[in-house]
C-alpha cells in the first residue's frame, strides 16, 4: 500500500512539473519553483532540521537519525526503503509530499592517472561535473556549487557556460553521495567546481554541515576546503560562521589592471577590499588562507608579478598553490610552463611564503582546474553553436 501511494504521489509530480515545464524553458527555470512543485526534499536537510520535521510529526526525535544516515551513508533514495521507520510514518512523510532527490550519472571518465570525472543531470535536466582525485591515501573529490557560473574568468571555461541556478544542500551533497557509493570513502572535499560557491551561500555552508554531521559522511571541517573568485561580503559572513571550513582565495593577479582584464569580478571587488576581508577572516578564525594563481604565459608568470604578489600577501598567513594553465576551446591563453612556474615559485618560497606547484591531473579527460564544462564548449564549437 505505501509503495503504491508513492508511485502515485511520483506520477502527481510529473504530470505537475510537465504542466508547469510546457511553458517555460530549463534556462529560465526558477529552481525553488520548481522544488516545491516536487515536494520537500529530506536529503536537503539538516540533522537538526529533520528533527524538527519528525516532531513536528507526532514521532519521536530519535527518528532522524534513522533518515539521516540512511540517507548519507546508506544512499536510500526512496522514504519506503527506510525500514527503521514504521510503515504508518513512511505513508505520512509521502502523503506530506517528502521525497528523497537523487541526482542521475550520465558519464564517468577516467584519466590514466586515475582522476575521474563524473557528469551529473540534476531534476530539471540541468547538468554539472565532478571530479575525483586520487593522492596517496586521499579521495579528493571537487564539487559544483551551480550550474553554470556567471563570474566569466577569462581562462576557465565554466566562466564561458551560460549561469542556469544554484544547486540545493541536497545536490550538494549528492554529489559525494554518489561518487562515494561508486569509488569509496571521500576524504577531503574541495568546492572548486562548476559555479561560485560564495554565491550560493547558504546552501554551501548547508551542504557543509550536513557532509560535516558524525551521523553523516563525517567529513572532518579542515578537510573541506571552499574556493572563491572574492565576493568580499562572503567572506566577511563567512568568518562569523560557527564551522570553519579551509578558505581558498582565486587570486591570479596581484595589481587591479590585471586581475579586472582576466576576473570581472575585481572591478566590484577589488585587491584592497579583497585583501583586508581575508585579513578580517583570519584575525576572527585564525586560520590559514591559500591563494590559487593560474599561471597563465607572458601574462601573470614573470619576476615582477612575483615581487608585487609577495608585496601583496605578506600581512597574510597564506600558502600559495601555482597551477598552469589549463587549455580549452574558449581559452586564448596559454600555460606559462614548467620552467617560468619553478622559477616564480623559487621566488616566492626565498620570500618565506609557502609555495607549492600542483600537479596537473585529469588534463586528459578535461577534469583539470578551469576545465569543467570544456567537453560542453568543445561540442558546441563544432557544431557552430552558442554554447550548452
Amino acid at each position: 500500500m505505501i509503495q503504491h501511494d508513492i508511485i502515485s504521489k511520483n506520477i502527481s509530480h510529473i504530470i505537475l512539473i510537465s504542466s508547469y515545464l510546457i511553458g517555460q524553458s530549463t534556462s529560465g527555470l526558477n529552481s525553488d519553483r520548481l522544488s516545491s512543485l516536487m515536494g520537500i526534499d529530506l536529503k536537503d536537510k539538516t540533522f537538526n532540521e529533520l528533527e524538527k520535521i519528525v516532531v513536528e510529526l507526532g514521532q519521536q526525535k530519535y527518528l532522524a537519525g534513522y533518515i539521516f544516515q540512511f540517507i548519507h551513508v546508506k544512499d536510500v533514495s526512496e522514504i519506503p526503503d527506510i525500514t527503521p521507520l514504521s510503515k504508518v510514518f513512511r505513508t505520512r512523510l509521502a502523503e506530506r509530499d517528502y521525497f528523497i532527490s537523487k541526482i542521475k550519472t550520465l558519464e564517468k571518465q577516467v584519466d590514466k592517472d586515475k582522476t575521474a570525472k563524473y557528469l551529473f543531470e540534476l531534476h530539471d535536466n540541468e547538468k554539472i561535473e565532478s571530479v575525483l582525485l586520487h593522492d596517496g591515501r586521499r579521495n579528493t573529490l571537487c564539487v559544483s556549487t551551480q550550474a553554470g557560473c556567471n563570474m566569466n574568468c577569462e581562462f576557465c571555461a565554466t566562466g564561458k557556460i551560460k549561469f542556469k541556478r544554484n544547486l540545493s544542500a541536497g545536490e550538494i551533497a549528492d554529489q559525494v553521495i554518489t561518487v562515494e557509493a561508486d569509488a569509496g570513502k571521500i576524504t577531503n572535499l574541495v568546492y572548486m567546481g562548476m559555479g561560485e560557491p560564495l554565491l550560493n551561500y547558504e546552501n554551501v555552508i548547508k551542504s557543509v554541515e550536513i557532509l560535516n554531521h558524525k551521523e553523516g559522511k563525517n567529513i572532518g571541517i579542515r578537510h573541506i576546503t571552499i574556493s572563491t573568485c572574492g565576493i568580499v561580503p562572503m567572506i566577511e559572513k563567512l568568518a562569523d560562521e560557527e564551522l570553519h571550513p579551509r578558505l581558498a582565495i582565486s587570486l591570479n593577479a596581484p595589481e587591479d589592471a590585471l586581475r579586472s582584464r582576466i576576473m570581472p569580478i575585481n572591478n566590484k571587488y577589488p585587491l584592497d577590499k579583497l585583501i583586508k576581508a581575508v585579513q578580517n577572516y583570519q584575525n576572527k578564525t585564525d586560520q590559514r588562507v591559500t591563494f590559487e594563481y593560474v599561471m597563465i604565459k607572458d601574462l601573470n608568470d614573470s619576476a615582477r608579478h612575483a615581487q608585487m604578489l609577495i608585496k601583496l600577501v605578506r600581512n597574510i598567513s597564506c600558502n600559495i598553490n601555482l597551477i598552469e594553465l589549463n587549455p580549452h576551446p574558449a581559452c586564448i591563453y596559454k600555460g606559462s610552463g614548467s620552467a617560468a612556474m619553478k622559477k616564480f615559485a623559487s621566488m616566492l618560497n626565498e620570500a618565506n611564503i609557502e609555495t607549492v606547484i600542483r600537479f596537473r591531473m585529469g588534463r586528459e579527460i578535461n577534469a583539470a582546474c578551469g576545465q569543467l564544462g570544456a567537453d560542453w564548449l568543445k561540442k558546441a564549437k563544432d557544431s557552430g553553436s552558442n554554447g550548452k
